[in-house]
């Protein structure tokens, strides 16, 4: 059982959702990446999502471009994403990562090396964006070969087809994206979502994600009354860009225990 399927099955036990969290590698400042993925940990969650930067994200919003762009500029690279998960490896061998991106750093580094040096580094799964899951099943056979979760995105406009086709590829959980439009949007609509998440039940026996869009511990709670687990990426990154980078990692770790509180309640 993988790290991810073994945390969705103890949540399960325990009646609790998931709680995964976005960072953008190298963002604010490389040096603060990995006491960040710890800091998160600290405050509840259970899946890291860690950004690989790529100079055109183009499902992300104002806010997740601004982080690459930032890390872009201190030079990261997917070695040095890899980097941090082996470091942060070194005291946390429990709580999965999951690496989120786009084809062409995975492309450069050479797919076959990529899913190897990923696994070596500790690395539970990839969020390809601009994989489609019709084309991937070599990509995803090659992975769960090597114990990584191929995980694919589902959205509003996701047809029944679209839907099959991740169920046959897609290992460790579905992410569902909420809303038409890039990261950190727009105003969730519960009841579109829950029926949504019925439908891509009936094909997708894994756990589901809800993602884009959760801003707050109501939100995260709502949408977790429908889902297995919510994700949070633009909203902690809007948190980094107004903290002093002495006080992040500490401004992130309550950030996230609020969160955790509202989707235990």
């Amino acid at each position: 059982m993988s790290r991810i399927q073994n945390t969705f099955s103890q949540l399960a036990e325990q009646k609790r959702k998931a709680l995964i969290t976005f960072i953008t590698a190298g963002d604010p400042a490389p040096e603060l990446t990995v006491p960040l993925l710890h800091a998160l940990v600290a405050g509840g969650v259970d899946i890291l999502e860690l950004g690989v930067p790529f100079s055109d994200p183009m499902a992300e919003g104002p806010v997740i471009q601004r982080a690459c762009e930032r890390a872009l500029k201190f030079g990261i690279s997917t070695h040095d994403v890899l980097g941090y998960v082996r470091e942060f490896r070194k005291t946390n061998t429990h709580t999965p990562i999951v690496l989120m991106g786009y084809a062409n750093p995975i492309e450069r580094f050479g797919v076959d090396a990529f899913i190897e040096a990923a696994s070596q580094a500790g690395v539970d799964g990839t969020i390809v964006v601009d994989y489609p899951p019709e084309e991937c099943e070599e990509f995803a056979s090659k992975m769960q070969a090597r114990g990584l979760d191929p995980i694919f995105l589902l959205a509003p406009t996701s047809t029944e087809e679209r839907i099959r086709q991740v169920a046959a590829v897609s290992s460790g959980f579905c992410y569902y994206v909420s809303l038409k439009g890039v990261t950190g949007a727009g105003h969730i609509d519960t009841a579109e979502v829950a029926e949504r998440i019925a439908a891509i039940r009936r094909h997708v026996k894994l756990p589901i994600a809800v993602g884009f869009g959760i801003r707050d511990g109501a939100t995260a709670r709502t949408v977790g009354s429908v889902a297995d687990a919510v994700v949070i990426g633009s909203r902690i990154i809007s948190e980094l860009e107004n903290t002093p980078r002495e006080q992040a990692c500490e401004a992130v770790q309550a950030f996230v225990t609020g969160i955790r509180q509202a989707l235990d309640a």
